[in-house]
C-alpha cells in the first residue's frame, strides 16, 4: 500500500500530478523535492519525480530514481504505473507490459492503468490480452460505448467475427430509442458491423442489414458502394447495373465502378457491347476522360484506330500535358502502339486540324483557329514516344522536343522531358543543367524543384540540391534544410541522397541516409499509438482497422525496400573492404576504391594516409560549419524549442563498425520478411548469409529466388558461388548437409553436372543477353582463372553490338572489364561510345585510360 500522507503533503502530492500533466516539470520537481525534505521515502512522490525526469530528457537518472522508489514502496501501484511508464517510452513494451500487469494486480480498479494496458497490448498485436483488457473495462464502465466498440475491434482483429458482432448487437439492444438521424459515431458503428458481416462471407445478411439499419447512415458513398458491390457478389445484376451507373453519374472518372458495371453487364468480352455501354456514359459526360479512354484497352483494329484518333485530336486540341501518360500502357500492344505513332506523325502535316464530332450527339465539326496548342501538343507527345522505352529513339525525341521548345520557350513541361531525354542518352551532367534551367522557368512550382533536386542528386551535386530543396524548407529548423527535410520525412530526397553518396562510395553519409528512412519507418509505427484511443474517441472505426492493418504490413513500402537494400549493399562493401570507413581511395589514376587492391604496399599506406587526412579535414570543415550557423541562428527554432544537435552528421560512428555485417541484419530481417518476392532482396540476403557461413539462410535465400525467376543472371551466380563456399568451408554436421544436399539439388539441371558445364549450358542458353553473358564470363574467370581472357574480352565487346543492350548493361560490361584489369577497356569504350555518343561514362574512362597510360 502507497505510504500515507499528512493532508498538506497530500495536496502538494496532488499539485505533482498537475504540473506534470500540465508539463510544468520545474515546478512538479520544486514540490516534489518539498514532500521529500520530510517524507525522503516516500516511494509516489519518488516515482512522480522519475517521470518528471524522464520527461526533461534524462532517462537513465529516471530509470534510477524509479527503482529507488520500488524498493522503498514495492506494493504501490503508483510505482509500477510509473515504471511501466518508463518503459513505455523507452519502446520497451514488453516489460512496459510485465510493470502495468503487477500495478494492476495492485490496484484492479484503476481504469487508467487498464487504459494504458490494453493500448499496449493492442501496439504489440496481444489480441488475447487485448480482448481480456476490453472485457474488464467493458464490465467496469458498460454505460460508455467506446468499451462495447473497442472489444467488438478486439475479437475482430483476433478473427473472432461472430464474437465482433455479437458485442454490436448487445450494445444496440441496450438503447431504448436508435436515433432517426444517427451521430457519427453511431453511423460508423453500423457500417463497422455491416463490413464484419460481409467479412464473414454472409453477403446476403450483410445487404439485408445495409438496406435495413444503414440506410440512414451519414456516410452514403459508402453505403451505396457496399450496396453495389453485394449485389454484384449475390448475382443480383440488374439491381448491381442500375447501383452502379448511380456511382458513376456520382464520380464518372473512377474506373472501378466500370469495372463493376461491366461485370453486372455480363459483357465479357463483348467489344461491340463494351463500346456501346462506354459510348453511351460518355455522350452523359461531355467532359469526362475514363468512358473514353477504357475502350482504348479493348478496341482492335479499325475500331481502335477510330477511337484513339478522336481521343488523341481532343486532348491535343485542349493541351493536356498528361496524354502520353494516359496512353503509354497501351505500347505493350505493337499494333496499338504503331497505330498511335502514324496517327500522331500523320497530325503534323494538316496545316489545319479538326475535332472529332462532339460528344453531345450532332455530327457538327469545329475547326479551332489557333493551332499551335495542337501542333506542340502533338510535338511533346511525339518526344515523350521516342523517349519510352519500348520506343526508344532518342534523337528523333530530342528533335521533336527541340520543336516543340520553339513553339513555347517557358513551357517547364517540355524542358523537363529534354531533361529525361539527356538522362536516358547517359549525360546526368546535361539532364541536370537542362532540368535546372526548367526550375528557373517557374521558380513558385515545387514540383519542378524537387525534380531539379532529384537530377543533381543523380549527378553527384549533393550541396547544389540541398541549396535547391532549401528554397522549399524551413531553413531556421534544427539541421538547416536537411533537419527540416528529416522532419516532414521526406524519403524521396534521403533515399536519393543516400543512394547518390553510396555511388560516390561515401559510405558513411550514405549510411546516414539510410538509417534515415529506416527510422522513419520506425516512427510511423510508434505514430498508431495515440490512434489507438483517438479513433475509438472520434468514432471511426473502419478508418482504424485499415490502418491497423497497413501498419502489419508498413515494411513491404518500397522506400523500405529500396533503403534497405541500398544499406545492405553498403555494409557489404564495409565488411569486402574495410579501408572504405575512410571513403574513397584511389592513386589518382582510376575511379574510387577499384585501384586499391592493385597498388603495392607502400602506395596502400600513402593512399589509406591521404584519405584519413581528407576525412578528418572534412570533419573539421563540418563541425566550423556548424559553430559559424550556431552563432548566427542562435540555440532555439522558430518556435522558441532548443535545437537538437546532431553528435554525427557525416555518420563516422555508423562507418566504424566493427561488425558490419551484424549491423547489416537489422534492415536485411524486415526487408526478407515482408518482401519475400523482391528477387533482389533475396540476392543481397543471400551475400550477407554467405559471408557469414550461414549455409541454410542463404540456401532459402536461393530456393526462394530461384522460384522468383529462375534465370535471373546473379542467381546463376550465387548457386555456382554456394557450391564453391561449401568445398571450401569447414565440414558440416551430417545432418545440415543431409539438409543442404537435398533442397539444393533441384537448383542444378542434374547432380552429375560439372559447375563449368553448368556454366557453359546458362552461357550458350542465353547468348543473346549482355546480362547472362556477363555473369557467365564473371563465374568462368570463377571457376578456371586459366580460360583466354582475350576471348571473354572479345565476347563483352561483342555484346555491344546486341540490338537491345541497354546503357546500364553497357555500364556493366565497363565494370566488369575494370574487374578484370583488362587492356582491352580503350577498345571498348571507344566503341561503346560510338553506339552512346553522348554517354559520359565512356567518354570520362577513355580520358583517364589515355591520362593513365600517358
Amino acid at each position: 500500500m502507497p505510504q500515507p500522507l499528512s493532508s498538506k503533503e497530500s495536496s502538494l502530492f496532488r499539485q505533482v500530478i498537475r504540473n506534470y500533466e500540465g508539463k510544468q516539470y520545474k515546478k512538479g520537481i520544486k514540490v516534489a523535492d518539498q514532500i521529500l525534505r520530510k517524507n525522503p521515502n516516500h516511494g509516489d512522490t519518488l516515482a512522480m519525480k522519475a517521470l518528471i525526469i524522464n520527461s526533461q530528457g534524462r532517462p537513465e537518472e529516471a530509470f534510477a530514481l524509479a527503482k529507488v522508489a520500488l524498493r522503498n514502496d514495492m506494493k504501490s501501484h503508483v510505482c509500477w504505473h510509473v515504471y511501466g511508464l518508463l518503459y513505455r517510452a523507452e519502446k520497451n513494451f514488453e516489460e512496459a507490459i510485465k510493470a502495468y500487469k503487477f500495478a494492476l494486480k495492485l490496484e484492479p480498479e484503476s481504469q487508467q492503468i487498464q487504459r494504458d494496458l490494453a493500448l499496449l497490448q493492442i501496439q504489440m498485436r496481444d489480441y488475447q490480452g487485448y480482448i481480456e483488457s476490453r472485457r474488464a473495462m467493458l464490465q467496469a464502465r458498460p454505460q460508455i460505448r467506446q468499451n462495447w466498440t473497442a472489444l467488438a475491434i478486439a475479437h475482430h482483429l483476433a478473427g473472432n467475427l461472430s464474437s465482433a458482432e455479437d458485442v454490436l448487437t448487445k450494445y444496440e439492444e441496450t438503447l431504448k430509442n436508435l436515433p432517426q438521424k444517427p451521430d457519427i459515431e453511431h453511423s460508423e458503428a453500423l457500417l463497422y458491423k455491416n463490413t464484419i458481416i460481409a467479412e464473414a462471407g454472409e453477403i446476403e445478411r450483410a445487404l439485408e442489414h445495409l438496406q435495413a439499419a444503414c440506410k440512414t447512415c451519414l456516410d452514403r458513398l459508402a453505403v451505396m458502394e457496399m450496396r453495389a458491390d453485394y449485389l454484384l457478389r449475390l448475382g443480383r445484376n440488374q439491381e448491381a447495373e442500375k447501383a452502379y451507373r448511380a456511382l458513376i453519374d456520382r464520380n464518372p472518372e473512377y474506373r472501378l465502378y466500370y469495372e463493376g458495371l461491366e461485370k453486372s453487364l455480363g459483357v465479357g468480352d463483348d467489344r461491340a457491347s463494351l463500346k456501346s455501354m462506354y459510348d453511351e456514359i460518355a455522350a452523359k459526360n461531355p467532359r469526362g476522360d475514363a468512358a473514353r479512354r477504357i475502350p482504348l484497352d479493348f478496341l482492335q483494329g479499325d475500331d481502335f484506330r477510330e477511337a484513339v484518333d478522336k481521343y488523341l485530336r481532343r486532348m491535343f486540341d485542349k493541351g493536356v500535358p498528361s496524354t502520353f501518360a494516359n496512353v503509354k500502357s497501351l505500347f505493350t500492344d505493337t499494333f496499338k502502339r504503331d497505330t498511335i505513332q502514324d496517327l500522331v506523325e500523320g497530325y503534323l502535316s494538316t496545316e489545319v486540324h479538326e475535332l472529332a464530332p462532339h460528344t453531345n450527339g450532332t455530327d457538327e465539326k469545329a475547326t479551332n483557329g489557333d493551332t499551335s496548342k495542337f501542333k506542340s501538343s502533338v510535338l511533346y507527345f511525339l518526344a515523350q514516344h521516342y523517349n519510352c522505352h519500348v520506343n526508344r529513339n532518342l534523337d528523333k525525341a530530342l528533335e521533336y522536343i527541340d520543336k516543340a521548345i520553339e513553339t513555347q520557350p517557358t513551357s517547364v513541361d517540355y524542358h523537363m522531358t529534354k531533361a529525361r531525354i539527356w538522362k536516358h542518352y547517359g549525360n546526368p551532367q546535361k539532364a541536370s543543367e537542362t532540368m535546372e534551367h526548367a526550375r528557373t522557368l517557374d521558380e513558385k512550382d515545387r514540383y519542378i524543384n524537387t525534380k531539379a533536386a532529384k537530377y543533381q542528386l543523380r549527378n553527384g551535386e549533393n550541396d547544389a540540391a540541398l541549396k535547391t530543396m532549401s528554397k522549399f524548407t524551413r531553413n531556421e529548423t534544427a539541421g538547416g534544410p536537411l533537419g527540416d527535410l528529416h522532419e516532414m520525412q521526406c524519403m524521396w530526397y534521403i533515399t536519393e541522397d543516400g543512394e547518390s553518396y553510396l555511388r560516390q562510395l561515401k559510405l558513411g553519409l550514405s549510411l546516414k541516409r539510410f538509417t534515415a528512412i529506416y527510422d522513419i519507418f520506425d516512427v510511423w509505427q510508434e505514430d498508431q499509438f495515440d490512434f489507438h484511443s483517438f479513433s475509438l474517441r472520434k468514432g471511426q472505426i473502419r478508418a482504424y482497422v485499415d490502418m491497423v492493418r497497413w501498419e502489419d504490413r508498413l515494411r513491404e513500402h518500397p522506400f523500405y525496400s529500396r533503403a534497405a537494400i541500398s544499406a545492405v549493399k553498403a555494409y557489404i562493401l564495409l565488411h569486402d573492404k574495410p579501408y572504405l570507413v575512410h571513403g574513397s581511395i584511389t592513386n589518382g589514376t582510376n575511379r574510387g576504391s577499384m585501384d586499391f587492391e592493385k597498388m603495392d604496399s607502400n602506395e596502400r599506406k600513402k593512399a589509406l594516409k591521404k584519405a584519413k587526412k581528407e576525412q578528418q579535414k572534412q570533419e573539421k570543415a563540418d563541425v566550423g560549419k556548424k559553430e559559424e550557423k550556431k552563432a548566427t541562428t542562435g540555440n532555439t527554432t522558430a518556435d522558441g524549442e532548443p535545437k537538437k544537435a546532431d553528435t554525427d552528421p557525416l555518420g563516422t560512428k555508423l562507418v566504424q563498425t566493427t561488425e558490419p555485417l551484424k549491423d547489416a541484419m537489422k534492415f536485411l530481417n524486415p526487408l526478407l520478411e515482408y518482401s519475400p518476392k523482391n528477387i533482389e532482396a533475396q540476392n543481397v540476403g543471400f551475400e550477407v548469409f554467405i559471408r557469414k557461413k550461414k549455409f541454410i539462410l542463404a540456401l532459402k535465400c536461393l530456393l526462394i529466388a530461384f522460384k522468383i525467376d529462375p534465370e535471373n543472371p546473379i542467381l546463376h551466380e550465387q548457386i555456382t558461388r554456394f557450391k564453391l563456399a561449401l568445398k571450401e568451408a569447414d565440414p558440416l554436421s551430417p545432418k545440415i548437409s543431409e539438409v543442404i544436399n537435398a533442397e539444393f539439388a533441384p537448383l542444378l539441371p542434374s547432380e552429375d553436372i560439372s559447375l563449368l558445364e553448368y556454366n557453359d549450358t546458362f552461357l550458350s542458353k542465353h547468348n543473346r543477353s549482355a546480362r547472362h553473358i556477363q555473369s557467365a564470363l564473371r563465374i568462368r574467370r570463377l571457376l578456371s582463372s586459366d580460360s583466354s581472357l582475350s576471348q571473354d574480352e572479345k565476347t563483352i565487346l561483342d555484346t555491344l553490338d546486341f540490338p537491345d543492350i541497354s546503357l546500364q548493361e553497357a555500364r556493366e560490361g565497363l565494370d566488369l572489364l575494370r574487374d578484370w584489369n583488362s587492356g582491352s577497356l580503350t577498345e571498348y569504350c571507344k566503341k561503346a561510345s560510338t553506339k552512346y555518343p553522348k554517354a559520359t561514362v565512356f567518354i570520362d574512362e577513355k580520358a583517364t585510360n589515355g591520362e593513365s597510360k600517358a
